[in-house]
């Protein structure tokens, strides 16, 4: 089959601009093939090169004395004593989501298991993050669907629990909804594989499924805009197989037992391109590969197709040849592929062999460690006035418009499809708050959680960054967890234009300074960008997903409110109402600025709710919706009625951070205000729990009523 001649506008459908052709060129001082155009497309886009974020992801802070490996490798990993170590990490499935809500669903949980079993974890937890345009959306139904059915139809298939996640709407995902997905599992720390390639003529292996046409192009498409020919870009979305992956993940396991593996990568993004050429670059060497020998699904598959696949459920490895036959005897038995596809070799070479031909020669390094790198003009957002007054409204009305928008609303209908039980480690489920899992065999168990709120991040990025950062902290430390560390998933627009690199830059800074005063590095993360429609860019929506642990399970706050239960809430309480979700569902109103954060208090109060965690039946963070809708989920979930005193709007509903409600006996709740005084710690009883009805601002309502308006409006608005 003769090849494509090399035209502008065929190197312009690679998503690379003329500049970026020209470096080419100089690099490789000719023209270069179709096969060598692809994979510089793949290896230079902005999904696998972190081109226009590289440098502002250098200011995060990634060590501490937890930290066993921070940013780099397939996921970050993290001590948690005992020689035994959390492996984590959080990705985006974003544009294949929105083409194809299943499969592109599906195969994000699939590919961030791959991630954390890659590195030698057994996967013990899932979560996920999703953002979907207004419900009355012609797609919005149809993608909530389809992504929640591939998040659960994968996860459960493949056996891990989904323990947590946070589903939100607004209309600027109409275009382009976000499917971020996170895994974390467990390894001895000293037992952990890196994709470092090492030594000279050493078989460099494919293992797992064979490689079809699907996906191929993926990288590129995901690093783009969409606009009105969005379906012709199915054929770029992976298709995956859970039941394949479950094999795979044992076989993978086994094999690392062996002592055969040198190096392994799993084949995520760019496929067989992208694994190949991070594995020899970080370990300064070159890759031959004879193309031949890779097992294929689909019949006279190309070069370019071949070393463009994203077919899923696939891994490379760098083996000790001695070990060949024992390492192929393990896949054998699991029913998977083993080829050796070719070897490492000491020269800068990335070659290329199909057939008798040469499909490509590259100099390995350029297309990985020498991709462009860009300082992209940015401006700060400007300063947000304050909100504009709004209209007087009833604390019931209030809480309704809240308890009854999807965002707010129980979220049951998404949660009860995945399985958060298998395994059996699971102590604290989906809907409330963090989700916590043993660790099988100890007394420990991890928490772990996933927060940001877009809005505060558009009007003020560096807040919204440290909000987000210091939320995760908080929903931690609610179910008694001590912080370890996060992940984030960098969702923005188009980076090229300046006001949307502002609000990149902005939030880093925020999410850096929040991780360095709240002692959570980031050891590992994802940046998608372009994520626009015609034009139009989401919410800036910098995801973080943090992970905690608990030191012996049974100090677990995972309780509810008693009858009879005071509610006293821990922090100070200014009223603040600018990008609160109040104003947003209400009155249709997002103006203001984003509220506050004082670190110095976040970690204070923090620690205040960890130390007295024994005295409290329940505890949950304040964030979207304030006081009244924290206190109502709070009564909800335990089957209670609650009175709360304060009847100012602005009290009930503002969104101040740094604060905690808790649920405890009258009895103890002068000790507890004492103790909070002793500190300095703001601390005030503003309600009880009892009873059938709920009392705010001097009004009443029966719990029922309430309860059944919160637990429909979710399926109501999708169905």
């Amino acid at each position: 089959m003769s090849e494509p001649a090399i035209t502008p506008a065929l190197v312009a459908s690679h998503g690379l601009k003329p500049d970026e052709y020209e470096r080419l060129l100089g690099i490789i001082g000719r023209e270069p093939t179709f096969t060598e155009l692809g994979i510089f497309s793949a290896m230079w886009n902005e999904h696998c090169s972190y081109k226009s974020s590289k440098k502002w992801l250098r200011t995060l802070p990634t060590t501490g004395p937890q930290v066993i490996c921070g940013p780099g490798e397939n996921a970050g990993v993290v001590d948690i004593g005992d020689g035994q170590a959390v492996i984590f990490k959080m990705e985006s499935h974003n544009h294949p989501s929105y083409i194809e809500p299943y499969q592109g669903a599906a195969t994000g949980v699939g590919g961030i298991l791959r991630d954390v079993f890659t590195m030698g974890a057994r996967p013990i937890a899932a979560m996920n993050s999703l953002s979907f345009g207004v419900p009355a959306h012609p797609k919005t139904a149809h993608l909530v669907k389809g992504v929640v059915e591939g998040v659960g139809g994968y996860g459960n298939a493949f056996g891990v629990p989904t323990v947590g996640g946070e589903v939100r709407f607004h209309r600027s995902y109409n275009g382009n909804c976000l499917v971020n997905a996170f895994a974390a599992g467990l390894a001895d720390a000293d037992k952990i594989f890196y994709s470092v390639a090492s030594g000279v003529g050493m078989p460099v292996v494919y293992l797992g499924a064979k490689t079809g046409r699907d996906g191929v192009g993926g990288a590129t498409m995901a690093s783009a805009e969409f606009d009105a020919s969005i379906e012709e870009k199915r054929p770029t979305v992976q298709v995956g197989d859970p039941f394949t992956e479950k094999r795979l993940l044992e076989a993978c396991l086994e094999l690392m037992a062996s002592g055969a593996v040198i190096s392994i990568q799993d084949m995520g993004a760019a496929g067989l391109t992208c694994s190949a050429v991070e594995m020899g670059d970080k370990g300064g060497l070159g890759i031959k590969l004879q193309l031949d020998a890779v097992p294929q699904r689909e019949t006279h598959m190309t070069a370019y197709e071949m070393m463009l696949s994203e077919s899923q459920e696939r891994m490379l490895m760098v083996l000790k040849p001695e070990l060949e036959d024992v390492a192929r005897a393990i896949f054998v038995k699991w029913d998977l592929d083993f080829a050796i596809v070719g070897e490492t070799i000491a020269e800068d070479r990335f070659l290329i062999l199909h057939g008798d031909q040469i499909k490509a020669d590259l100099p390995l390094s350029k297309l990985s460690s020498s991709a462009p790198e860009y300082d992209r003009p940015w401006v700060a957002t400007p300063q947000a006035g304050p909100p504009p007054a709004y209209p007087a409204i009833g604390a019931l009305d209030a809480l309704r418009a809240l308890i009854g928008a999807p965002s707010y609303a129980h979220k049951a209908w998404v949660y009860e499809q995945y399985d958060s039980q298998v395994l059996a480690d699971t102590i604290r489920r989906p809907g409330m708050g963090a989700g916590v899992v043993r660790v099988h065999g100890t007394k420990k168990a991890l928490a772990f959680t996933s927060d940001v709120t877009p809005r505060y991040v558009k009007a003020n990025p560096e807040r919204g960054g440290m909000q987000a950062v210091a939320e995760a902290y908080r929903n931690l430390c609610a179910v008694g967890a001590l912080p370890l560390a996060t992940t984030d998933n960098l969702n923005f627009g188009n980076p090229e234009k300046p006001e949307i690199m502002g609000q990149l830059v902005g939030a880093l800074k925020g999410i850096g300074a929040a991780c360095i005063a709240l002692d959570m590095p980031i050891v590992s993360g994802n940046v998608s960008l372009y994520n626009e429609t015609d034009g139009a860019g989401i919410l800036p929506t910098p995801t973080i997903g943090a992970v905690g642990i608990l030191g012996d399970a049974d100090d677990l706050i995972g309780g509810l409110p008693h009858v009879g239960d005071v509610a006293v809430l821990i922090g100070a309480t200014h009223g603040h109402m600018g990008q609160s979700a109040l104003l947003a569902e209400a009155f249709g109103i997002e103006a203001g600025d984003a509220p506050p954060v004082d670190l110095v208090a976040e970690k204070a109060h923090g620690s205040f709710i960890r130390a007295h965690g024994k005295a409290l039946h329940a505890c949950t963070d304040l964030s979207d919706g304030g006081l009244a809708l924290a206190a109502f989920e709070m009564a909800e979930g335990a089957g209670l009625g609650l009175t709360l005193t304060d009847a100012d709007t602005a009290t009930l509903f503002g969104e101040d951070q740094a604060r905690y409600l808790v649920a405890l006996p009258a009895s103890r709740a002068d000790t507890l205000l004492a103790q909070a005084a002793a500190l300095g710690i703001p601390a005030a009883k503003v309600g009880e729990f009892g009873g059938d009805t709920v009392t705010l601002g001097g009004q009443s309502a029966p719990m029922a009523a309430l309860s059944a308006l919160y637990r429909s409006a979710f399926a109501k608005a999708v169905a």
